[in-house]
């Protein structure tokens, strides 16, 4: 028998089916063991040895591979065809070796296939190989290099930067790059400029646009007209009118399709195109791999298999028609730094699978429609447009406007698929029909108009433009850009908003102190010359002990060097590299402020970075004379200024008590006397100090609201603000809200409406409807998602496991279900032993307890 070890559950569930009775299949669930997150678990003293644990999940998947192993002759390891699949095969290798489950009659062998079918996989397990010991070496490396980094580093930050989390070799320059973005929107200043248009009329009655495009024979710049009484002189000289057409240039274009996907571009384009996140994109992917339904989706490669450009090509002449098809082959070559393209790229396993033929999930039908269309438009016949441009000369020859417009005249590959586009992406595709006139013919002008316009600071990054942004400059692989962007989102970083990544506070401190104290481990350069030396190693090009000695001896010199920075020092730095976001020296309307720096209260102390047990803050140098405080932000002076004994709103209209406005350790909230004990509410999102009035501090201090009575037995309905945000309540069942403003006006139809469809999911054991059906676990029975009082979990018999924050119901997988139910079974089953034992010992009598401990530890040795 051969035993056939694959990463998951769906994978081994798949290639069981084409492979007869002498195989069996097994699922190693990802990685077995990993480096323990304490210090040493990478010695650089010891030739960087590396040491490597198992926990008890890993360690049944190991034991269960040794049982099985004990019955085969073979032992097939079929991990994914990239460094982490070889590196999931050489662990799996070493961890048998370390029980002596690996017999020397078993023969082992490394196949890798790039999609999951059949004809793949039979003729993987046709060509065997040995474990690529260089793929492993780059993977040892680089798995050594982000530990020393990170473990070394982030200290470092909680020492001298309390409330930060963690640095890391990706994750610190991708933030740099959305920080340095920030900036840029902040320091944009908007410059003015003018336009002139006119209405025009061809002699066949079509009306066009044209533009002033020069002026006394000198070509307009942008900003050539930099004010209105430039704009009017040139208004007053395009109204002389008199246009006829000095020129006519019409010449056809051809625009290609773009190559099929490779991980990046596939998470750019969910989403600019789908809206989903890096991470999103990657689970569905994984499912439709796993399914059998498109190639490797870890890959920077950007063509495909040879059979795959036949079932293309065939795919469009049938439904498309000859025109549509190219008379060759169309095959592309990678733009991207450091590409890797051994994989092919991510395409369709069956292109006769069209996307409304597929049956899978809404995300998984959505992303293999994207998949799909993508690979067949790539060997489609190009677009072909007709670009127009006509001149036209005014009467008395000062001047001369131009018009442009653009025609299809082919769609060709547009017909299935148009590649989306970043904000600030220049878009010259919109199509603008100009009437067919000839040089010499006139023109009437029917209006003219001059408008003006400012500048536009550069676009924040979205998740799709910092992954493209991350690929030009060769830092990090398509594979890593996922849990990349979910770890600053994790750590506070960064925070997406209508798709814009914005660096939070916490973020652009550590991006400050890390490009004051260890400016080249966040350089682009730098990082990116990690990476090709990572690719060296995996051609067997360089040793990937020698790289970290050389990288390790730089390193651990730089991070000694903080040892004895104080933190005034660090404080003195951020200051200074801060100014301009912390101390702006313009207000929101552009007026100058004189003393950004000086203290609002007191008027004589100076404003700076503080840190705290809560992070970062901005405070009097007078303190403790001087007890002003504010929040870290940038909204300057007026923002953020709270007076320490609290700023006087105004007298509530009800209770006669005055309203105050204060600022805590979490943040500004309202207070109103009542009684012995205050009345307080804090201030929600949407809220901020300076926009806050008396009357809605009265609206906040009114919560809990009173939504009505519910109508079956007349006990009050609330809405009111929670650590999960805002909900409606009745009784013990909390429904969530989803917008802020809803406290304040849910009626009460809705409220009950709500209430009842969440006790109808189950807001209770035992009455609860699962939102979904993952799939069958390993040892039996489905796992389903719910929706609990607490937040999304799945479940799997007796046992709940509570979905992390950055997993949605939708998004989860069957594999993410199976490691978190098993994970809480066993950490329950440890705590459900020893509670037995006590219990025992209690009834025994005194003379059995002997023998027992005799026998435990003879049973131990």
């Amino acid at each position: 028998m051969k035993l056939v070890v694959v990463e998951s559950p769906a994978k081994a569930k798949t290639i069981n089916k084409y492979l007869g009775k002498d195989y069996k299949v097994l699922a190693s669930y990802g990685h077995i063991r990993d480096l323990p997150s304490k210090n040493g678990s990478v010695d650089p003293d010891n030739d960087f040895e590396m040491i490597w644990e198992a926990d008890s999940k890993s360690s049944k998947r190991i034991t269960d591979i040794a049982n099985a192993l004990k019955e085969a002759d073979t032992l097939v390891l079929a991990t994914d065809p990239d460094r982490e699949g070889e590196a999931i095969s050489w662990h799996l290798i070493e961890a048998l070796k370390k029980r002596r489950a690996l017999k020397k009659d078993v023969a082992v062998e490394r196949v890798v296939f790039n999609a999951i079918t059949k004809n793949a996989v039979t003729k993987a397990m046709e060509q065997p190989r040995q474990i690529d010991a260089e793929l492993v070496d780059a993977y040892l490396a680089r798995r050594a290099l982000d530990y020393l980094v990170g473990f070394n580093l982030s200290p470092v930050l909680w020492r001298k930067l309390p409330g930060s989390r963690s640095a890391g070799r990706v994750q610190s320059v991708a933030l740099r790059i959305v920080c340095d973005r920030e900036n840029e929107i902040e320091m944009f200043k908007p410059q003015e400029y003018w336009s002139v248009a006119a209405d025009l009329r061809a002699p066949d009655g079509t009306d066009f646009q044209a533009r002033l495009h020069a002026l006394d024979g000198k070509t307009l710049k942008k900003f050539t007209l930099g004010d209105k009484g430039e704009a009017d002189k040139a208004l007053e000289a395009v109204r002389v009118g008199g246009y006829s057409v000095s020129s006519v240039e019409a010449k056809p274009v051809k625009r290609n399709p773009a190559p099929p996907f490779i991980t990046s571009t596939l998470q750019q384009e969910a989403s600019r195109k789908l809206g989903f996140t890096a991470k999103r994109t990657m689970q569905a992917a994984q499912k439709l791999y796993e399914e059998g339904r498109i190639t490797y989706m870890r890959t920077d490669g950007v063509n495909m298999a040879e059979e795959a450009y036949v079932a293309a090509r065939s795919m469009i002449q049938s439904n498309y028609g000859a025109r549509y098809l190219p008379e060759k082959t169309r095959y592309y070559s990678s733009k991207a730094k450091n590409a890797q393209e051994a994989h092919e790229a991510i395409r369709p396993t069956d292109f006769d699978l069209r996307p409304e033929q597929y049956n899978g999930d809404d995300d998984l039908r959505k992303l293999y429609t994207l998949v799909w269309r993508r690979a067949v438009a790539s060997q489609m016949e190009a677009a072909i447009f007709e670009r127009t441009t006509i001149d036209m000369l005014s009467k008395d020859k000062r001047a001369q406007l131009r018009a442009s417009g653009q025609v299809l005249v082919f769609d060709g590959f547009i017909k299935l698929y148009t590649e989306g586009h970043d904000a600030g992406d220049d878009d010259d595709d919109s199509e603008n029909r100009l009437p067919k006139m000839s040089e010499g013919e006139h023109a009437d002008l029917l209006k003219a108009d001059a408008t003006q316009h400012f500048t536009t600071p550069p676009p924040r990054y979205t998740e799709a433009s910092l992954v493209k942004r991350l690929e030009e400059l060769g830092i990090g692989r398509p594979s890593t850009y996922a849990s990349t962007l979910s770890t600053l989102e994790d750590r506070g970083y960064v925070r997406l908003e209508n798709k814009a990544l914005i660096p939070e506070d916490k973020g652009r401190l550590v991006t400050a102190f890390l490009e004051n104290f260890f400016q080249r481990y966040v350089e682009y350069d730098f990082t990116a010359g990690l990476e090709e030396k990572l690719d060296i190693i995996s051609d067997g090009k360089l040793d990937w002990k020698a790289f970290l000695h050389e990288f390790w001896k730089q390193f651990a010199d730089d991070i000694g060097q903080t040892k004895d920075l104080r933190v005034s020092e660090v404080l003195d730095a951020l200051n200074d590299a801060l100014a301009a976001h912390v101390f702006p020296d313009h207000d929101a309307e552009g007026n100058v402020i004189e003393q950004p720096r000086l203290c609002p209260l007191c008027k004589e102390g100076e404003l700076s970075i503080k840190v705290g047990r809560f992070g970062a803050f901005v405070g009097c140098s007078r303190h403790p004379d001087c007890k002003y405080t504010r929040q870290f932000s940038s909204d300057g002076e007026e923002a953020g200024f709270i007076d320490p004994d609290g700023n006087e709103l105004g007298v509530h209209p009800e209770t006669g008590e005055t309203v105050w406005l204060k600022s805590g350790r979490f943040g500004p909230y309202v207070e109103m006397a009542n009684g012995e004990k205050p009345k307080r509410s804090s201030l929600t999102k949407n809220d901020t100090p300076q926009t806050l009035t008396l009357e809605r501090a009265v609206e906040l201090l009114s919560l809990p609201r009173e939504v009505g009575p519910h109508p079956e037995d007349g006990e009050m309905i609330y809405a009111n603000f929670g650590r999960f945000g805002p909900y409606v309540q009745h009784h013990k069942t909390y429904a969530n809200l989803k917008d802020p403003a809803d406290v304040f006006n849910i009626g009460l139809n809705r409220a009950v409406a709500l209430i009842e469809d969440k006790k109808a999911r189950g807001s209770k054991r035992g009455g609860a409807t699962p939102l979904k059906t993952l799939g069958e676990h390993p040892d039996g029975g489905p796992i389903e998602v719910y929706e609990g009082r607490y937040g999304p979990y799945v479940k799997h018999a007796k046992t709940n496991a509570t979905l992390p924050k950055d997993v949605t119901p939708d998004a989860v997988t069957l594999e993410q279900a199976i490691e978190l139910i098993n994970a809480k079974a066993a950490k329950g089953g440890k705590k459900k032993a020893p509670a037995k034992k006590p219990a025992a010992k209690k009834k025994a009598p005194a003379k059995k307890k002997a023998p027992a401990k005799k026998t435990s530890k003879t049973d131990e040795g």
